[in-house]
């Protein structure tokens, strides 16, 4: 989930920005940061002759930075079916004594398991990292290339791997531990400590990730932080980016209205004509999903429910107008096949609310039969799945109370609500070290990122900005990639648009990151 644009969910950066075709039909060689760019734009830190042995170790490292993340690829590891969960923890292990870190644990918890690591280098800064090693599920018969095989394809724009994680968030992932062999390749010193934290839940609403994370030694390590780095693929087709300044949050559940629960109509399925002298579980669901929103399902109706939503500053407002300026609202609505917004209000009023306000989707609706044809039945069950988005000052743990009071209120307390993860709002401040850090990365690229309050979408930092620890959490990294959670995902290898990295300057781009953030005040 997270996690972290259409790069970290299908519908995070391509509802921003699309592909940029004039500057892909321009393009002609591999995108890789040339040398007389890095000897223009110097590493603190770093004189040119050890900037220049540092690319040429990722260069040499090439193949076995791609092998290392299709190996990664070709292992599944889904929460959801709890299917390749033990080896998937394994090899996030490996991968991390690997890459030279000195600790790493195995962090039991209720459900699948989380890691823990260290990387001493003896530097003054240490950095925390955040990754998942779960994926979401895929279907093969929806791919045109097997979603755990990692076959490299080519696209017009280049060469890219694709499966299942290649960009949510595996390649990333794997671009930023490439980054980590180079160093040390080049026999030079990590310019910062590592603390290392992984889940295996995120594409379920991370459950039970705070019991990894407010283990005592894992606390005592984070709070040596400047802040958290969620590796990511930030590049659009143009080479653009789009920075967030936090995330909402989200809450995943089901609700169930059943006739052994409600008491009324059937407890199994019966014969439809029955329906002249029972009730319905299934209209009786509909009913109760009906009372959660407007009659349009635009706007909430759970009362309360939006009462402590944070409002926008001014400065938050000045984000999202110079952002509504530089995205192209034709080429956003082109992306998801849509001609309207909500209520036909205004590009930068669309961008506003997808920021700004707090939501309730239903995911999926099931009851009785669906298959071929007919089956004249009344159903005794029926089920919805639910995802509500949240904004600051909001909590996963009150709004799941007023949900439910909202309902016993309305006449549906029978209906049965499953909470199967979620968590609170993220922020953090734009003059953070690790924001700064990552702004000048891409500016000696001479990329101006677009800057928005928050993601639409969701990552379980809460648990790194909120109580305890309240420290920043960011996202980084330059390469592309696309299709998280949908058929044919993929992540770039070489780009044949000089303007979007592959996963060799995606790997220079966190040397770059981890130097300037060594340097920064």
């Amino acid at each position: 989930m997270a996690k972290v644009n259409d790069t970290r969910n299908a519908a995070r950066r391509e509802f921003l920005q699309g592909a940029g075709a004039t500057a892909l039909a321009a393009a002609a060689t591999p995108g890789w940061i040339s040398a007389a760019e890095i000897l223009r734009n110097s590493i603190p830190g770093l004189g040119p002759d050890e900037t220049s042995a540092i690319r040429a170790e990722i260069e040499k490292r090439h193949e076995e930075s791609v092998n290392r993340l299709q190996t990664w690829i070709r292992q599944p590891s889904i929460a959801a079916e709890n299917r390749g969960m033990h080896e998937g923890c394994e090899m996030m292990m490996e991968l991390l004594r690997a890459a030279g870190f000195q600790r790493v644990d195995r962090m039991p918890t209720d459900g699948q398991p989380g890691v823990f690591g260290t990387l001493d280098a003896g530097a003054p800064k240490t950095l925390g990292l955040y990754f998942m090693y779960d994926v979401k599920q895929a279907d093969p018969a929806e791919w045109s290339s097997p979603p755990f095989e990692a076959r490299l394809v080519d696209k017009p724009f280049g060469k890219v791997v694709m499966g299942r994680g290649a960009v949510n968030q595996k390649g990333p992932e794997a671009t930023f531990l490439a980054a980590l062999h180079a160093i040390r390749g080049a026999g030079k010193k990590l310019p910062v400590n590592l603390v290392f934290v992984a889940e295996g839940e995120e594409e379920i609403g991370s459950p039970h990730f705070p019991q990894v994370v407010r283990r005592p030694e894992v606390l005592e390590a984070l709070r040596k932080c400047v802040g958290i780095n969620m590796p990511s693929a930030s590049q659009d087709l143009d080479g653009s980016v789009t920075t967030f300044l936090g995330a909402k949050g989200v809450i995943e559940l089901e609700m169930i209205s059943s006739g052994e629960r409600w008491g009324r109509g059937p407890r199994k399925d019966v014969h439809s004509s029955n329906k002249a002298r029972l009730d319905s579980p299934a209209w009786h669901l509909v009913e109760a999903l009906a009372s959660l929103v407007t009659p349009d399902g635009n706007e909430p109706a759970i009362e309360g429910y939006a009462a402590k939503a944070k409002p926008l500053s001014a400065e938050q407002k000045k984000m999202i107008e110079v952002a509504a300026r530089r995205l192209n609202e034709e080429t956003a609505k082109k992306g998801m096949g849509v001609q309207h917004w909500v209520h036909d209000v205004s590009w930068e009023q669309a961008l506003e609310l997808l920021v700004s306000k707090p939501t309730v989707n239903i995911e999926g609706l099931v009851g009785g039969y669906t298959g071929p044809g007919g089956k004249t039945i009344l159903p005794g069950r029926a089920v919805a799945k639910l995802d509500l988005r949240l904004v600051p000052d909001m909590t996963a743990k009150e709004s799941l109370e007023l949900l439910k009071a909202h309902l016993a209120k309305k006449g549906f307390g029978d209906i049965e609500v499953n909470m199967t993860g979620g968590y609170d709002p993220t922020s953090t401040p734009a003059d953070a070290k690790i924001v700064r850090a990552e702004e000048t990365v891409y500016k000696r690229h001479e990329i101006d990122p677009v800057v928005l309050p928050r993601l639409a979408g969701s990552w379980p930092g809460y648990v790194f900005t909120s109580e305890p620890l309240k420290m920043p959490a960011a996202h980084f990294g330059l390469g592309h990639g696309s299709g998280a959670h949908a058929p044919d995902e993929y992540y770039v290898i070489e780009s044949k648009n000089v303007a979007v990295q592959g996963i060799d300057g995606a790997a220079y781009s966190h040397v770059e990151y981890l130097y300037e953030l060594a340097a920064s005040a």
